[in-house]
C-alpha cells in the first residue's frame, strides 16, 4: 500500500522558504509590517510620485499635497530600509539628497498607481455608494 503521508521534503516547505514567501495572514509575518509601508497613504503616494523620476525632498513635498516633513521622512526611511527607494546624499553645501525607486520600488510602485487610478477612475461611484449608505442611516 503506498504512503498515505508524503515525506515532509515533499510536502512542507521549511521555515526559511516559508518567510522567504511571506504570509500577510499570519500575525508575526514581516510582511504585514512592509504591506503597512506601501499602502498607507503617504506610501502610496511617495512610490507614484516617484514613478516620475528622482525626487528631492523638497520637490516630494511640495508634489504630496499635505505631508509633513515629519511624516514624509518616515515614509522615505521605511521605503529606503523596505529596499524601495534609493537615498543618495551629495557631500555639498547645503546638502543636497535625491531620492529614486530601486528596481524593487519601481515594481512594486507599479502595483499600487493601479490601485490609485483604479480609485480615481471610480471615484464618482465610491462617492456615490457613500451617500447611498449616509442616507441609509438616517
Amino acid at each position: 500500500m503506498p504512503n498515505a503521508h508524503p515525506a515532509p521534503a515533499e510536502s512542507a516547505e521549511t521555515l526559511s522558504e516559508s518567510l522567504m514567501r511571506g504570509n500577510v495572514f499570519a500575525e508575526l509575518c514581516p510582511s504585514r509590517e512592509v504591506l503597512q509601508h506601501v499602502t498607507s497613504r503617504w506610501g502610496v503616494l511617495v512610490l507614484v510620485a516617484l514613478l516620475g523620476g528622482t525626487h528631492r525632498f523638497s520637490d516630494l513635498r511640495r508634489k504630496i499635497g499635505g505631508v509633513s516633513e515629519k511624516m514624509l521622512a518616515q515614509t522615505l526611511q521605511w521605503l529606503e530600509r523596505d529596499g524601495f527607494v534609493l537615498r543618495v546624499a551629495y557631500p555639498v553645501v547645503p546638502p543636497h539628497v535625491e531620492y529614486s525607486l530601486t528596481p524593487l520600488g519601481q515594481e512594486v510602485a507599479q502595483r499600487v498607481q493601479a490601485l490609485a487610478d483604479w480609485i480615481e477612475g471610480n471615484l464618482a461611484t465610491i462617492l456615490q455608494a457613500r451617500g447611498t449608505q449616509t442616507e441609509a442611516k438616517h
